[in-house]
C-alpha cells in the first residue's frame, strides 16, 4: 500500500508554460547566450548565476544611492547592471543548455529574486536624488503589477510572457544605462519651457505606459479566459 507522502508526490503534475518573448533584442541575445553556455566551464552552476544576477542588483541600488553623494557611482550601477543581466539571463540558458532543468524551483527563486532585486533597486534610485520619491515607488508598483499580472497569466494560460510587446528586461536595462550615461552629464531635462529632473520625465513615461501594458493585457487574457471558461 503506498504511503500518503507517495499519493502526494504522485498527484503533483506540473506542465512547463511557454516562453514568449518578442521583445527587440530577443532572438540576438537567445543565440548570444547559447553560445556562451556552450563554453561556460563545468564549475559554473545554474544557481551560481543566479545568485550573481540578485547580488548585482542589490548592488545596483546601493550604488544608485551612493550617487547621491558621488556621481561616479553611476558607473558602478552600469557594471551592476550588466553583471545583473549576465547572471539572470545566463542561468536558466545554462540549465537548458545542459538538460537540468528544475521548472518549479528555477521559476520560483528567479522571479522572487527579481521582485526583491526590483525593491532594492528602486529605493537606491529613491535615494540617489536624481528622482522623486513618489516616481520611484510609482515605478516600483507598476513593474510589481506587470509582474503579477505576468505570473498569473504563466499559471492560468500556460504561457510565460518574457516581454511586453517590444520591451523586455534586457530593453529596461539598455535603457537604465543609457539614463545613467545621460546623468553623468546632467541630471535635468528641460520641457516646454520648464526645468525637470531627467529621470522624473523617463520614470513618469515609464509609468504610464507600463500601467497602460497591464490594463491592456489584463483585459485581453480576462476575454481569453472568459470564452475558454463559459457558463455552461
Amino acid at each position: 500500500m503506498k504511503t500518503p507522502a507517495v499519493l502526494a508526490k504522485e498527484e503533483v503534475v506540473f506542465t512547463t508554460a511557454r516562453r514568449v518573448n518578442g521583445a527587440l533584442t530577443a532572438s540576438l541575445e537567445k543565440r548570444m547566450l547559447q553560445a556562451m553556455a556552450r563554453r561556460m566551464p563545468r564549475w559554473v552552476s545554474s544557481d551560481q548565476l543566479t545568485l550573481l544576477g540578485f547580488t548585482a542588483q542589490i548592488g545596483a541600488g546601493v550604488a544608485y544611492a551612493l550617487s547621491r553623494y558621488n556621481r561616479y557611482a553611476l558607473l558602478t550601477v552600469i557594471l551592476c547592471l550588466v553583471l545583473n543581466w549576465f547572471g539572470d539571463s545566463m542561468d536558466g540558458t545554462l540549465a537548458r543548455i545542459r538538460c537540468q532543468q528544475r521548472p518549479r524551483y528555477g521559476f520560483y527563486v528567479d522571479h522572487m529574486a527579481d521582485i526583491f532585486g526590483a525593491i532594492a533597486l528602486m529605493c537606491g534610485l529613491g535615494l540617489s536624488g536624481f528622482v522623486h520619491w513618489q516616481i520611484a515607488i510609482a515605478m516600483l508598483i507598476v513593474f510589481l503589477l506587470l509582474s503579477g499580472e505576468s505570473y498569473l497569466a504563466t499559471y492560468t494560460l500556460s504561457r510565460f510572457q518574457l516581454s511586453q510587446g517590444i520591451f523586455g528586461p534586457t530593453e529596461i536595462r539598455i535603457l537604465l544605462i543609457g539614463g545613467n550615461l545621460a546623468l553623468l552629464r546632467s541630471p535635468y531635462s528641460t520641457v516646454f519651457g520648464h526645468k525637470l529632473l531627467l529621470l522624473d520625465l523617463g520614470g513618469a513615461i515609464a509609468v504610464v505606459c507600463m500601467a497602460a501594458m497591464a490594463m491592456l493585457t489584463t483585459v485581453r487574457h480576462t476575454a481569453q479566459l472568459y470564452c475558454e471558461e463559459p457558463l455552461s
